[in-house]
């Protein structure tokens, strides 16, 4: 009966959420992006709680750029950067979910939480716009209205230890999670954002860690131990969670569009686009290798020691979960592109008051 109630609202969902076309806005009125989420945006505030016994990076953290982050190279807002000369401020952290609250993520010691978007990562930007360093100068000058914010987290908050496992808190739902996500949105507009790209799920169906057997399905990963030997129902499993996540994320941000007066919401379709990705890979990967979707860069034997194949810019996957650094280079390109008006793969939102500029 679940099952069948989730199906309907699904359909239903995405019978009715249909985008709407803002006009461009350019990169001309952004000079900061400040972005949210887990590994697949971190640059090193993960490192960071490794280095320092488990605190959290404090505010006023430089957060410097990671050259060797989770995808074996720089992660998607550095080349955001690169390609528009914007400002990033990121607060992303691997293994990082929406809320401790709903699916607790932590590094071994249950006493030690990885830092989430809602109970750190938000807290944390918002802090930092009053912090002075200790010479009296404000750690970070930003135009709220004019700031970018971007948010793109979901792959732990529904891999193991949470919902694929049914890990989650004691009556907690994907509906819990999907609300999480947009609160965020809504706890940073009353502090004076406007402008936010959401990033929805990626098909992590399609990665390693949850592919079906013959599309190079794992029975088991260094970021999944214990995993049920039935790899179908685990790829299907995730695969159905994936859909109605995104469903409802299409639904909701044409909705908290409308309720946030000014505001404009742009849903970047990550997942439409990393499954063409995997469709036909000839259009976006680029190495000297034969081109490959189903395996992954980084192989790592049981005694923890790692070697990367040649030709990365041929894989879709760094390892067992995470998009290679050709993948991020796409992923940013198509941000940009979102931004300007012209993706192919983002629908605009926003409020009556905003559809003029």
């Amino acid at each position: 009966m679940y099952l069948k109630c989730v199906c309907l609202l699904v359909a239903s969902i995405q019978a009715n959420a249909l985008g709407s076309r803002s006009p461009p806005l350019g990169w001309r009125e952004f000079q900061d992006l400040v972005t949210f989420g887990d590994s697949y945006t971190d640059d090193s505030r993960l490192s960071y709680v490794f280095s320092h016994n488990g605190q959290y990076p404090p505010v006023g953290y430089p957060n410097p750029i990671n050259l060797h982050a989770s995808d074996g190279g720089r992660v998607w807002p550095r080349y955001v950067q690169q390609y528009t000369n914007v400002n990033v401020h990121n607060y992303a952290v691997a293994g990082a979910v929406c809320s401790n609250k709903i699916t607790p993520k932590s590094l071994g010691n249950p006493n030690v939480l990885i830092p989430s978007v809602a109970e750190y990562q938000v807290p944390t930007f918002l802090a930092e716009l009053n912090y002075r360093l200790p010479n009296g100068t404000k750690f970070t000058s930003i135009d709220l209205p004019n700031t970018l914010f971007a948010l793109w987290i979901g792959t732990n908050d529904l891999g193991p230890d949470a919902f694929i496992t049914d890990s989650q808190l004691p009556g907690k739902t994907l509906v819990d999670y999907t609300e999480c996500v947009f609160d965020q949105i809504r706890r940073l507009y009353a502090h004076g954002a406007r402008r936010f790209v959401l990033l929805n799920v990626a098909p992590l169906d399609l990665a390693p860690q949850y592919a079906l057997p013959d599309k190079g399905g794992l029975s088991e990963t260094q970021y999944w131990h214990n995993k049920p030997a039935n790899l179908t129902a685990v790829s299907f499993a995730m695969q159905k969670q994936v859909v109605s996540v995104n469903a409802v994320f299409r639904y909701e941000a044409e909705s908290v569009a409308r309720e946030l007066e000014g505001s404009k919401v742009t849903l970047l379709d990550v997942h439409s686009l990393l499954t063409d990705i995997y469709n036909h890979p000839s259009q976006y990967l680029n190495g000297t290798a034969p081109l490959n979707v189903t395996t992954y860069i980084n192989q790592c034997s049981s005694n923890g020691t790692c070697t990367p194949r040649a030709s990365p810019d041929s894989y879709m996957w760094w390892d067992e979960v995470h998009p290679s650094e050709q993948v991020e280079r796409i992923v940013a390109r198509e941000f940009v592109d979102a931004v300007r008006g012209w993706s192919r793969w983002a629908s605009w939102h926003f409020s009556k008051d905003a559809s003029a500029g």
